[in-house]
């Protein structure tokens, strides 16, 4: 029987109504009311606004992202692992994910509404928007297009704190990068992976060695070296990033991306929650508190291929990681966790069109069976075939459990590219677990927000992705608004008010730089890096200089060196 509607009942359900707008701090979850800008000056007055709010107790923030993780991932995993996931305790809302042009939203500006609290253009890494054309978004200012904007990560460096990301695709891949680097191009991994070394953050730990490396760059620098230089301990192994005691870590376990978890070598590659682990044990010794940002990257990659396997590998890689940092913050009482995906990909569902006339009396074995066989995800077994492809049959049996291959899928691995294995794989174990796929590509519903809070300051409802962002700021008592203009100021306009000679020099394309004189002095900045040298005296500046293809923006602090 119902309960009678007591007074409470009406208290609860008044406290659950405030906790939601304070929350939000007026955040509509309405469409027609949304109000996310696509410009600097539009949306200044949302991430400011918490300058009105009491000071947050909350210190610490750790944000995880499985990237392209379905909703019915989490289900798969479940299933898979016979029981609930951390992140099932923690689901308050659905989150909005399109991008500032376009329903079905890319990686880069995806992450960028994440880190950033503004939505972005496909492909763009921590900048603004050029097109703004989806309903709701407010036209782009002059001048703003392409603007570089501080992330939540830069807010809380220069607010004192530590701070750190992880990921196990390429450290310089979209998402870590949306959070440490800024340029309208996610694919200039040069750009990209040098704000990144000269941004100050205290943890670097994943994949893409080799993309530091002079042999892999255009520009022919290295990175490596300018890592170890700037006082980071570099680990390439596990052991070495455990027995690490310095404050300023940098972990590189591969030369691209790492493996799946199913099918990584503990000795040569921490998991997920290891690196985790280690980044908080560094980082929460900074009595200011600390960013971190842990992405598991290859959830969206298994989904692009289409493979189960890959999904359920990392998807419960991903909810180990999770638990490690909820287990902290119930300790620590001072940190909030935040894990959403960026997107959903690949369409993925339990039941496919051969379940359409018995979906409701299919056993779970028809669905999990299978898939339990595989000891490795379709990327995992690349490496388990011989030269000539001559064992397809025998390593699909031992390692994917598949016994009745067809002749034309055993051509169609023997023929598949190097490196695409698992394109051709997954969709295989799929057919035969019932699952179903509607693309290799991204999709464009809702995801669900998972958040843990100690006082239970978290976002409800359906919300934007920029509120993500929002949210991480006003819990750190983080003006987003206020570090923009510290940290990016349009370097011609500000040195001309100053009565400088500016120029942008590019000729060298190891070391871009502004050259600026007044009088005698001279200054020199370095693009893509925190260096300014004022008449050959080099000194560190709050932020990366950045050259967005059009125009370069510097911190505010290298302004003032001219007097």
């Amino acid at each position: 029987m119902f309960k009678p509607f007591n007074v409470r009942t009406a208290k609860m359900m008044l406290a659950v109504t405030t906790i939601v707008a304070a929350t939000m701090g007026g955040s509509s979850a309405a469409w027609a009311e949304e109000d996310t800008a696509s410009s600097a000056s539009s949306a200044s007055s949302a991430s400011s606004a918490s300058s009105a709010s009491p000071a947050s107790p909350i210190k610490n923030v750790i944000i995880l992202i499985p990237d392209g993780m379905a909703n019915d991932a989490t289900a798969l995993a479940r299933w898979y692992k016979g029981s609930a996931l951390t992140l099932d305790s923690m689901a308050s809302g659905m989150v909005r994910t399109h991008s500032a042009d376009a329903p079905i939203a890319d990686s880069a500006p995806a992450g960028t509404a994440f880190a950033t609290g503004y939505k972005s253009h496909t492909g763009y890494v921590g900048v603004l928007p050029d097109k703004a054309t989806m309903p709701g978004q407010n036209p782009i200012a002059p001048g703003d297009a392409k603007k570089p904007v501080a992330s939540v990560l830069e807010a809380s460096k220069l607010a004192g704190k530590a701070t750190g990301i992880i990921a196990t695709s390429e450290i310089m891949h979209a998402t870590p990068a949306d959070f440490s680097a800024h340029y309208p191009d996610r694919k200039n991994y040069d750009a990209l992976s040098k704000q990144q070394v000269y941004n100050g953050m205290d943890v670097v730990l994943g994949g893409g060695s080799s993309f530091l490396e002079p042999a892999g760059r255009k520009d022919g620098e290295n990175l490596i070296s300018s890592i170890k230089a700037l006082g980071y301990d570099y680990v390439t192994t596990p052991a070495a990033m455990k027995a690490s005691s310095s404050g300023k870590l940098w972990g590189m376990f591969a030369s691209t991306s790492m493996a799946y978890d199913m099918d990584r070598d503990p000795a040569k590659q921490p998991s997920l929650a290891e690196m985790t682990a280690k980044a908080i044990e560094v980082l929460s010794k900074d009595e200011d508190g600390f960013f971190l940002m842990v992405e598991g990257s290859k959830v969206d990659w298994a989904a692009h291929a289409n493979d189960p396997i890959g999904i359920i590998s990392d998807v419960l890689a991903f909810d180990a990681a999770v638990k490690t940092a909820v287990d902290f913050a119930k300790k620590d009482t001072q940190t909030v966790v935040v894990a959403v995906t960026d997107h959903q990909n690949g369409g993925l569902t339990i039941g496919n069109a051969a379940t359409t006339g018995t979906y409701d009396k299919e056993p779970l074995s028809t669905f999990i069976g299978p898939l339990k066989k595989a000891k490795l995800t379709g990327e995992g077994l690349e490496a388990k075939l011989d030269t000539g492809r001559t064992n397809i049959k025998a390593v699909m049996q031992q390692y994917f459990g598949i016994t009745d291959l067809t002749s034309e899928e055993v051509a169609a691995i023997k023929a598949a590219s190097p490196g695409s294995l698992n394109y051709t794989v997954g969709p295989m174990i799929s057919k035969r677990s019932g699952i179903g796929w509607t693309t290799g590509g991204h999709t464009g519903g809702d995801v669900v927000l998972y958040t843990y809070a100690p006082n239970n300051d978290r976002p409800f409802g359906v919300i934007d992705n920029t509120d993500v962002a929002k949210y991480m700021a006003r819990v750190l008592n983080l003006d987003l608004a206020s570090v923009n203009k510290q940290l990016f100021v349009p370097a011609k306009q500000a040195f001309a008010a100053k009565g400088a000679t500016y120029k942008l020099d590019l000729a060298d394309t190891k070391n871009p730089k502004i050259l600026v004189t007044k009088g005698t002095t001279t200054l020199e900045l370095q693009i893509y890096k925190n260096i300014a040298v004022l008449n050959g005296k080099k000194t560190s500046l709050n932020g990366v200089i950045v050259y967005n293809g059009v125009e370069a923006f510097v911190p505010q602090d290298a302004v003032d060196l001219i007097q």
